[in-house]
């Protein structure tokens, strides 16, 4: 039985066989509570709601738990708060320490959750078997630009659904339109009706036109560097692809055969 110290080493561990477990795990959690809200936008019977409504809950607690235990064993515990991934952690809590999760604009922070998995793609998703730079900053670059997608999506069906359920009755009808603003494509066959949705809007549109294209831009540049890489595999890591003109492996250093 792990004892807290233990844990809050392991849940900082990406490394070693348990803290690779423990943050899978958590990982886990982090995507059915974003996918339970997804489903929560649609009509369910009471009972399966009432069953979502629990593992959400429950989610919740372990998501204050692990906060709760890095919080406690972090070295500098101010640091520690005001880091931008510990930041979201908060956020992403936030409804159980003010004690109001069920009311509706409470819920919007509930939607930050699925921002949690940014930590572990900047710390390296060895887990996931993504150990080269070119793995890391090809997900990074898709992750990132899920993520806000998705956030934007969530937070402007929070804000429309309640005044403008006829174009924002689910969380799809959100994502197409926070797709479609983003991406200043602009169909104008979907547009919010209250003041807080149009300057949310106006946001999706500012991130769009500044964010996007620089993400793009890396990710077609990653395509292109990849592209001109050859099979090529080193004997000691095993890393399947180098450039043409490479006779030493880029991660172990090991020299390569010619092909």
């Amino acid at each position: 039985m792990l004892n807290l110290r233990e844990i809050a080493f392991y849940l900082e561990d990406i490394e070693t066989p348990v803290g690779r477990a423990i943050n899978l795990l958590i990982m886990g959690f982090i995507l059915l509570s974003s996918l339970i809200f997804v489903a929560e936008t649609y009509p369910l019977p009471e009972p399966v709601r009432i069953s979502l409504d629990t593992i959400d809950t429950l989610i919740l607690v372990v998501f204050v738990i692990e906060y709760l235990i890095r919080l406690y064993y972090a070295i500098d515990k101010i640091k520690f708060i005001f880091s931008p991934f510990s930041f979201v952690d908060l956020i992403a809590i936030l409804p159980f320490f003010l004690g109001l999760n069920n009311i509706q604009f409470i819920r919007i922070f509930r939607w930050f959750r699925i921002l949690r998995l940014i930590r572990f793609i900047d710390l390296k998703i060895y887990f996931l078997r993504i150990s080269s730079e070119d793995g890391v900053i090809f997900t990074r670059i898709l992750f990132t630009l899920f993520t806000i997608v998705f956030v934007y999506s969530g937070l402007i069906y929070q804000v429309e659904h309640r005044v403008n359920a006829e174009d924002f009755g689910t969380f799809l009808d959100a994502f197409y339109f926070s797709v479609v603003t983003m991406t200043t494509v602009g169909f104008g066959d979907v547009t919010p009706t209250s003041e807080v949705g149009r300057l949310m809007t106006v946001l999706m549109i500012l991130t769009g036109i500044a964010l996007i294209p620089w993400q793009l831009g890396d990710l077609i540049k990653q395509l292109l560097k990849t592209a001109n890489q050859v099979e090529k595999a080193c004997s000691g890591c095993r890393l399947p692809f180098h450039d043409t003109d490479a006779q030493f492996c880029k991660i172990c250093g090991s020299k390569l055969d010619k092909v």
